[in-house]
């Protein structure tokens, strides 16, 4: 993501079918957006982060029949199911959207009204193939052996009255803003995916369904529906004021970040922008595809029974635990493979052993020797003090610090989470570790008491930051510590340069030991 300057920033995740309960894919791409609308707000730039449903389409209304539903009470029931797992992660989202909101509705009605006055949206015929698993229109080209190559079905031939938009019309200036980075796509591997759209041929796309009666009609033709992606890919500005609040969507409009999974590449990146331009409207700025995971090495799919439950995950770890598994299996934009049982043994290791035992472990050392006061001493240790180096060659440990403190802002930036928690573990808390072992701070408090304090200090502040870091993907940790080294959460300020700099704890204060952040499993 490129370094914004302090402003408005607006964070979205893709809105989700409602035709299921939530699962573990839903929550990956939440909580990374989640991570990166806190850090933002913790660094004080003013954010707006959305989330929330898709509820209209063939797909809904199939298996709302399943169920014996109406489609809204489907859309009711399992849209609620969706915000109750986000808010089980601890999502900070600041508004969640659903599509059968009457506000999106007259916004969806307005931006195709626009369109087609202007004669950007035209009547047609639509013969060819559709999935309503995908809610999309295939080519043949785009099958394998005949079948949706995501949902192994046979799509089905129709013939319909559509309404079409002159996607045609606007290619020329996408494909131009997306070669140079005016519309930046992430990771660059994507942006050649999208470019290379272009190469294939694309045509003007159907904005409509006849046969479909579960959707938002067309303002122009009451007969037809908006087709669903078309009118979904509009909850990103419905959400902040389009059609009715110009003043508050000029605000959020100015600096968007879409972030989704690969699989919605052509929508977002090359119908999404055209369909915008046409509205006159800015495209938006930045997205992020990440890629997709496997579980043991399988497609997550109901027939294997590989799909995982957030709420499950978050049962059985917390919701920060479940959020810092979730987003340190492999880097962000890649794809990967989650093995479940791998994450306990990383639970136990990271989180109980790693980063609660640290803070056990040195708080419990400070009471028993100091009755918790945090000591005053002048300035950092040299790494030649615990007998130990480093690869970036810093010889004060608050010289390095300052260096920690830049490649997490970077890492952070560039969605590379995995990073950021390799670098907590295997930098802070590693070192801090090194500090109490080498240095024997069980024993050293009786022989050298002015360098125990020193050292105990550098321990403490180490965890100071660490804690700081660690906020935007675990935020009740980050205030459960705080408040063991004596900070209550309403002394957490923002972050800022000041905090990142060595000393951010106060001498004198009184740290209490607390109870384990991650008892073991």
């Amino acid at each position: 993501m490129e370094k914004m300057k302090k402003g408005s920033l607006f964070i979205t995740t893709p809105i989700y079918y409602v035709n299921d309960k939530p699962h573990i894919g839903h929550a990956y791409t939440t909580v990374a957006a989640d991570i990166l609308a806190r850090w933002h707000k913790q660094k004080g730039d003013e954010v707006f982060f959305l989330t929330g449903t898709d509820e209209h389409g063939a797909k809904v209304a199939e298996s709302a029949k399943l169920a014996n539903k109406s489609p809204q009470q489907l859309c009711d029931k399992n849209s609620k199911l969706f915000k109750e797992a986000f808010d089980n992660l601890n999502l900070s989202y600041d508004y969640f959207i659903r599509t059968t909101d009457q506000r999106h509705e007259k916004s969806v009605a307005k931006f195709m009204q626009k369109l087609y006055d202007q004669g950007d949206i035209y009547e047609g015929t639509y013969e060819g193939l559709y999935c309503t698993g995908c809610e999309n229109f295939l080519t043949e080209k785009e099958l394998v052996d005949g079948k949706c190559p995501d949902h192994l079905k046979e799509p089905e031939k129709i013939s319909e009255k559509n309404y079409f938009f002159k996607l045609t019309k606007y290619l020329s200036k996408v494909q131009t803003l997306i070669e140079k980075d005016e519309i930046k796509i992430l990771p660059e591997d994507k942006k050649k995916e999208a470019l290379g759209l272009f190469k294939q041929g694309l045509e003007d796309f159907s904005v409509s369904r006849e046969n479909v009666k579960w959707g938002i009609p067309l303002p122009f033709d009451k007969s037809q529906v908006t087709y669903v992606w078309v009118e979904a890919l509009q909850n990103y500005i419905s959400a902040i004021g389009y059609g009715d609040d110009r003043r508050e969507f000029e605000k959020w409009w100015q600096n968007p970040l879409h972030i989704m999974a690969k699989d919605i590449l052509k929508f977002h990146c090359i119908y999404w922008p055209a369909l915008l331009l046409a509205a006159g409207e800015e495209p938006p700025k930045q997205m992020f595809l990440h890629g997709f995971f496997s579980i043991n090495g399988q497609k997550m799919s109901k027939s294997i029974g590989n799909v995982i439950d957030p709420n499950d995950l978050v049962a059985k770890y917390g919701a920060d635990a479940t959020r810092y598994l979730l987003i340190s299996q492999f880097p962000f934009g890649q794809d990967g493979d989650i093995k479940e049982e791998n994450f306990k043994s990383q639970y136990n290791s990271e989180l109980a052993h790693e980063i609660g035992n640290l803070v056990s472990r040195s708080t419990n050392l400070l009471e028993k020797n100091n009755d918790g006061i945090v000591p005053e001493v002048d300035g950092s240790l040299d790494f030649a003090d615990i007998g130990i180096s480093v690869a970036s060659g810093e010889n004060k440990l608050s010289d390095w610090l300052e260096s920690i403190w830049k490649n997490y802002d970077s890492d952070m930036e560039k969605f590379k989470f995995d990073h950021v928690t390799f670098s907590i573990g295997h930098n802070l808390v590693s070192i801090s570790n090194q500090i109490i072992e080498k240095l024997k701070l069980w024993e050293l408090h009786k022989t050298d008491k002015k360098k125990w304090d020193k050292a105990m200090y550098n321990v403490l502040e180490f965890i100071y930051h660490m804690s700081w870091m660690i906020r935007p993907i675990m935020p009740e940790t980050s205030d459960k510590i705080f408040k063991n080294i004596g900070i209550p959460k309403e002394g957490i300020k923002t972050l800022n340069g000041e905090v990142m700099k060595w000393g951010g704890l106060e001498p004198g204060i009184i740290v209490t030991k607390g109870k384990p952040l991650f008892p073991r499993i």
